[in-house]
């Protein structure tokens, strides 16, 4: 059968998330699919100006079979380019993944189908700056995370929105968070639950010094500008949680609203709000 369309497969690097995308691989190649395979990488830190290859541009989607962090690690295979990804999780409900294992094979029938829409989810882009030069430019869809080794100091974090000096956040750290990770690392850290829809970007101090310092919401209109102060030793900032960078008083880190948001594959009868009480396990309801 001839090859009519391409698609990738991201796997987590698990006995059952392999056996699952040979299972798949080898059904869309009887559909006359062609598949570009891809598994995840432990977190690393990363080196300046140092990027991996990412996915083929003509792919026509992508399945991500794991857990949210091989949806994020997809996420950054397939960079700034135009390709829609599903997640597929294993075992309990996660906030990124559309559909479940067993319902895998009647999912990828309707998207080869076209039988599927596509909810775009705002990103965020993010340079370091050192000495006027980009030492990293990285795409995320849920956060930044600016925090302090286990034996510094507090975290002195001088932030700007729009050249307008905010304040110097005195914290363990920082989370710059899209509404997608409002339900990440942000949630755990006492952030709002932010609808993925709605147009904002959260700053969310982590553990501040002074209990008045809240988690602000901005407008995803804004630039944002950290740096740190002279003092600060031992920090350093992640992205979405696959790599990260030592930055110091010599660096700035701008971050605004990526012009190419995600675009994830749903399918009809899942709704948001019924993945948000499982994940939170909130009680209650009307019989």
């Amino acid at each position: 059968m001839p090859v009519t369309r391409t698609v990738g497969i991201f796997v987590k690097k698990d006995s059952q998330a392999i056996q699952k995308a040979d299972e798949l691989e080898k059904w869309l190649a009887g559909h006359g699919i062609g598949v570009v395979r891809e598994e995840t990488c432990a977190p690393v830190l990363m080196r300046p100006n140092r990027s991996a290859p990412g996915a083929p541009a003509d792919l026509f989607c992508v399945f991500v079979l794991g857990g949210d962090g091989t949806f994020l690690s997809a996420a950054r295979w397939i960079g700034e380019k135009d390709i829609p990804l599903i997640g597929v999780k294993f075992g309990e409900v996660g906030f990124l993944a559309e559909t479940a294992e067993d319902d895998l094979f009647t999912v990828a029938k309707r998207i080869l189908d076209d039988d599927f829409n596509v909810e775009k989810r705002m990103r965020l882009a993010v340079q370091v700056m050192r000495a006027d030069k980009i030492v990293a430019c990285e795409t995320v869809l849920n956060d930044i995370v600016i925090n302090k080794g286990a034996l510094a100091r507090l975290a002195s974090i001088e932030t700007y929105i729009d050249d307008h000096y905010l304040t110097t956040f005195r914290a363990d750290g920082l989370i710059v968070a899209t509404p997608t990770g409002s339900t990440a690392y942000s949630l755990a850290a006492g952030g709002p639950v932010i609808h993925p829809r709605v147009p904002g970007i959260i700053l969310n101090p982590i553990c501040p010094f002074t209990l008045t310092v809240r988690p602000l919401v901005v407008p995803d209109s804004v630039r944002i500008a950290i740096k740190l102060e002279e003092s600060a030793s031992d920090i350093m900032v992640t992205f979405d949680g696959q790599q990260g960078l030592s930055i110091d008083h010599k660096d700035c880190i701008l971050i605004r609203k990526e012009r190419q948001p995600l675009h994830m594959i749903t399918v009809p009868g899942q709704k948001y709000y019924d993945v948000l009480k499982a994940k939170l396990r909130w009680s209650g309801g009307r019989g």
